[in-house]
């Protein structure tokens, strides 16, 4: 039982590691990916729309690093800006999301990238926490199995 504990402390251990070690690349893959679902954006209700979709009302913002990446794409040149990017969603019209000037009144100017991983950074302090908590009953289940063996093995009693 200890070396199972041990074993998947190490794995966590390892992930942790090659989390901190990988962020920039996590970053650049998180960014380049956001580029790609911006391009293929459409309104068909597929997965990658509805997680950019998601994102834009959620966190107030548009595109990946300001609402003027969506003029290069292909969905701008048939409806616009989307209307999860609009601040007040009934005050958008599809006429105002095609012009770039009328549409910079009324949705998010932000981007995406920055606040997605400001907020995830904002959060790592919380998951460390947790993840340290987490650590250290894996290390007293180790500490006490290896006692519970060694008792074990120390009050060995003699046959008759």
């Amino acid at each position: 039982y200890a070396m199972l504990l041990s074993l998947i402390f190490l794995i966590v251990l390892v992930a942790a590691v090659v989390g901190f070690v990988f962020r920039h690349e996590i970053k650049t893959n998180f960014e380049s990916n956001l580029n790609l679902a911006l391009e293929n954006y459409n309104v068909t209700a597929d997965r990658h729309s509805e997680a950019v979709d998601t994102i834009q009302r959620t966190l107030h913002c548009c595109g990946v690093q300001n609402y003027s990446d969506w003029e290069r794409t292909e969905y701008f040149s048939q409806k616009g800006i989307p209307q999860s990017c609009c601040k007040r969603p009934n005050d958008c019209s599809e006429k105002d999301l095609k012009d770039p000037n009328k549409a910079k009144l009324k949705v998010f100017v932000d981007g995406c990238f920055f606040l997605v991983t400001s907020t995830m950074e904002s959060k790592m302090s919380i998951v460390a926490g947790i993840s340290f908590g987490i650590a250290c009953f894996q290390l007293i289940g180790i500490i006490l199995a290896c006692c519970l063996s060694r008792y074990i093995t120390n009050n060995q009693y003699e046959m008759v």
